[in-house]
């Protein structure tokens, strides 16, 4: 985004955002020219307004005093009574039309305005949905959310509420300066020289009230982000009891954002009396010399009326100006910060050049891939290994060894610093994320599911999967008869992360919407973990039939699971120390055959409290090894 060298500039930060959204408010050219029209007309009533009173005034009341004139007057003779109802009758007819054409201009511009931002907002949420995963391990949640509703809301707000009315009042101060020195020129430049001064006085204050504006926006997006982070670990923070620590924190922000408020009403505040001075200063002086020039015969009390009330009306933008300025200052901070989003870069996107990819056979090859997600600290390097169509690998590791890490650079969450990674003998950068992604499927840890009907829930592996497709992966995960049990079957709304239903449940749910995608590439990323035995046999047996025939990518820290996996890949420091299959590697006596030794032999130590010696018990666990 182009910054001013100011921040609180408004106008060059206004200017960027109605340069970038551009394309959105040509889509809207009807509706705003209809509005802008209808403001044009509008202006031209507020002009006309006050001349029925001038003529009354002047044609009228002054004459009335003398019975002699009062049949005859210099528009001719025309009976009092009717010029008055005639000019009282056209007093009505133009705040009528003024009203109508405000009300159309308003209308119309508030339904552009929505039409805008709604294609701005889902131009926003669109882009959030394709920045890359470094990007949002870094953001905070709660802040993003804010930018996508509350600031677009504020955007289109300040259009109806501030811009609008704004831009009416300053054409009406146009036109009235330019009748008033139509109708007196001397007048016109006693008024018009409170101006600089009155330029002087807002350009200050409204510099000082962005500058709070700014800093406040950042205190919400701040509040928000720590909500958000509390309430999505709500569990977490109840059983560590984290309540009145993350409500210190909320309450710290919140008081902050307070006084920033406070200090932004205290400055619009003062600016609205100010101008309110300044206003009174000006018609002061106004009437001060008309009331001369009335004397002398060169200015009617009639125009001298006129003038005071264009004096009046061409100033109510000057003070209401106070009132928007802090309402245009927070949306263009709002604005800035929607700008900022948008030219935020996905570090990881379609390369140019990049094509669909083909079906895919499934042979996959790290060549001298190099990565780390800090630049001092290595996570892979110099990886080197084939995998085979329809072959099962096994990535193990202790924590933090990268084998998440090699199934994150595999769909392209990240790229490699160093070397590549293809299939079928082509580099995956040559092809769309879209496309490349749509060929692997996934089963986490933690299954995320949906707030939405268990049938949507296995339908977002594959959008186009029909009925029967849902069920027959739903029946391959072991999921078919549970969800049949549910109160509404496969139409059963789950709740939020899918909460109503146990850790075995949404993992199978999970499996079937990794089934029903269809695709030749499999990771399977601690698929079991944490499930109980029967849970756990039951997901093997799913395993299996989601894996069979498909090259596939099995991590896991349970060694159990990988014992008979086609070949085992054991990572230490980033490199690949030790290669082959379950039995190879026990063989070679390793490090791997170290870990599963650890893992399979459980000691425990007792009391004899007869011969006060201690004594090791070794439970050896009951091996059960499935496909994968």
């Amino acid at each position: 985004m182009v910054r001013p060298k100011r921040l609180n500039a408004v106008v060059p930060i206004l200017s960027e955002i109605l340069k970038r959204f551009w394309p959105q408010i040509d889509q809207q050219r009807g509706a705003i020219l209809l509005s802008s029209v209808c403001l044009l007309l509008e202006t031209a009533m507020r002009l006309l307004e006050p001349w029925p009173l001038k003529f009354i005034f002047d044609r009228i009341i002054l004459p009335g005093f003398d019975a002699n004139t009062a049949r005859s007057f210099a528009l001719g003779n025309i009976n009092a009574m009717v010029l008055l109802t005639t000019l009282a009758l056209a007093l009505v007819t133009i705040s009528t039309l003024r009203g109508v054409f405000a009300y159309v201009s308003a209308v119309k511009m508030s339904i552009a305005a929505t039409h805008v931002m709604t294609e701005i907002r889902f131009r926003l949420y669109s882009h959030l949905q394709h920045l890359s995963l470094s990007f949002h391990n870094q953001a905070k949640s709660g802040d993003l959310i804010a930018r996508v509703t509350y600031d677009i809301e504020r955007l289109r707000e300040v259009t109806v509420v501030a811009i609008l009315p704004l831009l009416t009042n300053l054409l009406t101060l146009v036109g009235m300066l330019g009748v008033m020195v139509w109708l007196n020129w001397q007048l016109a430049l006693v008024a018009l020289a409170i101006l600089p001064l009155f330029a002087l006085t807002t350009a200050l204050m409204s510099r000082k009230i962005q500058k709070v504006a700014r800093k406040q926006r950042k205190r919400e997006g701040a509040m928000a982000a720590t909500a958000a982070e509390a309430i999505n670990a709500i569990e977490v923070v109840q059983a560590l009891s984290l309540q009145n620590f993350l409500e210190q924190a909320f309450a710290s922000h919140n008081q902050k954002s307070l006084r920033d408020s406070a200090a932004s009403q205290r400055l619009r505040a003062g600016q609205e009396r100010t101008i309110e001075i300044l206003v009174a200063v000006a018609t002061a002086l106004v009437l001060w010399r008309g009331v001369q020039l009335i004397l002398t015969g060169t200015l009617t009390p009639g125009d001298l009326l006129v003038f005071v009330t264009y004096l009046k009306v061409a100033f109510k933008p000057m003070r209401q100006l106070a009132k928007y300025t802090g309402q245009i200052a927070k949306a263009t901070a709002s604005g800035e910060r929607i700008l900022d989003l948008l030219d935020t870069v996905p570090e990881v996107r379609d390369l140019r050049g990049a094509r669909p990819a083909p079906p895919f056979q499934g042979a996959i090859r790290f060549d001298r891939v190099s990565f780390a997600y800090d630049l001092n600290c290595e996570t892979l390097k110099d990886l080197n290994f084939e995998v085979q169509p329809g072959e099962v690998v096994a990535l193990v590791s202790p924590s933090g060894g990268g084998k998440s890490t090699i199934a994150s650079l595999l769909l392209r969450f990240y790229d490699p610093q160093v070397g590549s990674i293809s299939i079928d003998g082509r580099d995956i950068r040559e092809y769309t994320l879209a496309s490349l992604r749509q060929q692997i499927t996934i089963v986490l840890q933690e299954s995320v599911l949906f707030a939405t009907s268990v049938r949507n829930n296995i339908a977002y592996g594959s959008l186009e999967a029909s009925d029967d497709e849902i069920v027959a992966a739903a029946k391959l995960a072991n999921a078919h008869d549970f969800i049949t049990a549910l109160p509404q079957g496969y139409d059963t709304i789950l709740g939020e992360r899918g909460v109503t239903l146990s850790g075995g449940q949404r993992q199978r749910i999970a499996i079937a919407r990794a089934a029903v995608r269809q695709a030749p590439i499999a990771i399977l990323d601690e698929p079991t973990t944490g499930l109980d035995r029967h849970n756990e046999r039951a997901i093997d047996e799913a395993l299996a039939r989601l894996t069979r025939g498909r090259t596939t990518f099995l991590i896991s820290h349970n060694l159990h699971a990988v014992e008979r996996v086609d070949r085992i890949l054991y990572l230490e420091g980033g490199s690949i120390v030790e290669c082959g299959t379950h039995r190879e590697l026990l063989q070679l006596g390793g490090r791997y055959a170290s870990l599963y030794h650890s893992q399979t032999r459980e000691p425990s130590t007792c009391q004899d409290r007869d011969r006060g010696e201690n004594y090791h018990v070794v439970t050896v666990r009951s091996l059960e090894s499935s496909r994968v």
